[in-house]
């Protein structure tokens, strides 16, 4: 909750009215999905604030926290939301929890632990723990933790990954509920290194019993990289926008949702490696930054065309022809050894993958492969 405000702004003003009439303020929610069900699991309470004349602030809501930190009523202002969110937890829809944010610095002050303290059991909510400020004596924190854990509440870390500091909170903390940062969610299906780094921290998380949650998923290829790497949790635009309560999974998303987490369990065959791509008919152009199939009249793929990543090259694709094509039932081994045999010059280029009539489906990139083959093999490697 941190951010800066506009000079001409009569905050003390805009407190005072947002005190005076804590109505002003409404909560939206915006579900969080249990990727392998395909159903919401959950949802983020998420504070809109409005101007005087009642049309919506234009300030967001990380600008009045922000400001409310400053004049020192930081605690009150959280305790607004926090009160609310006890009270709507009694018409949340069966085996989901609502997460609230709360900054940990605050967090030990009385509007907010007493307010939590004094409301009994807290299942099923989640604190999610917003803000990366130094904390000087993290201990009262700690027994707090505890104390709210015993009366059934769960603890939450915001913006995993995003920084030394955000790693040191996750030994500190030890939250239930891990949020990567979306910084490491945007295009990482294009991105090893965030995918890599999605995987150090489920494995860090399972080793802790918390979950992971990919959070700000936007497309597809995204939300397909995470349920591939076994994150069990997802939230952003392409799963919901926040709402009011308390609004349900598309039925084709959640559909959708689920082939895409059998595919992924197909581990011996290609088919949990598959990434969409682009499909483009004779003399249309690529509209995307990523790998695009030429197709013919009936879909088979006739010509790759590969964007250009080297550094020097002019932004868009060059044409390579489909060197490779396999079906999605065909096993990694399998197309391992056939990819060590294509010429040199072709040999990283993406492989283009077929339904059983021969249409393309999608493209498989090496590393892709390579990284399946390899973490195939230390699995079965005896200790």
């Amino acid at each position: 909750m941190t951010g800066d405000t506009h000079p001409a702004v009569d905050w003390a003003g805009e407190l005072d009215r947002l005190l005076q009439r804590p109505d002003t303020m409404r909560l939206v929610f915006q579900p969080i999905v249990d990727v392998a069900r395909g159903e919401v699991a959950g949802y983020e309470a998420l504070a809109r604030f409005s101007a005087a004349d009642g049309s919506p602030s234009p300030h967001p809501p990380d600008v009045w926290f922000a400001a409310a930190d400053r004049a020192g009523i930081g605690a009150r202002v959280e305790a607004l939301v926090l009160r609310r969110c006890l009270v709507l937890r009694a018409g949340l829809p069966p085996n989901c929890f609502l997460t609230v944010n709360v900054s940990p610095h605050l967090l030990t002050e009385p509007e907010l632990a007493d307010l939590l303290l004094d409301a009994g059991d807290l299942a099923p909510l989640v604190l999610e723990l917003t803000e990366h400020h130094d904390v000087v004596d993290v201990r009262p924190l700690l027994d707090l933790r505890d104390r709210l854990r015993d009366r059934g509440a769960l603890v939450a870390l915001d913006d995993a990954g995003s920084g030394y500091s955000g790693l040191q909170q996750l030994t500190v903390v030890r939250p239930q509920i891990i949020k990567l940062d979306r910084a490491l969610v945007a295009d990482a299906d294009t991105d090893d290194v965030k995918l890599a780094m999605a995987a150090l921290l489920g494995e860090f998380g399972s080793r802790i019993d918390a979950w992971l949650l990919a959070e700000g998923v936007e497309t597809w290829a995204e939300m397909d990289a995470f349920t591939r790497l076994g994150v069990p949790l997802a939230q952003g635009y392409l799963l919901g926008r926040p709402a009011r309560p308390w609004a349900r999974l598309d039925q084709q998303t959640g559909e959708r949702l689920r082939r895409s987490v059998l595919a992924a369990q197909l581990v011996e065959n290609v088919a949990s490696l598959l990434e969409p791509a682009e499909l483009v008919c004779e003399g249309q152009q690529p509209t995307t930054a990523r790998t695009a199939v030429r197709v013919g009249v009936y879909g088979q793929p006739v010509e790759l065309l590969v964007v250009l990543r080297r550094d020097g090259d002019p932004a868009g694709h060059r044409a390579a022809p489909v060197s490779l094509r396999v079906p999605a039932s065909a096993t990694v081994a399998e197309v391992a050894q056939r990819v060590v045999t294509r010429p040199e010059a072709c040999r990283f280029d993406p492989i283009v993958v077929t339904d059983d009539a021969g249409v393309a489906v999608g493209v498989i990139r090496v590393e892709s492969l390579l990284t399946r083959l390899a973490t195939t093999s230390q699995q079965v490697v005896p200790r």
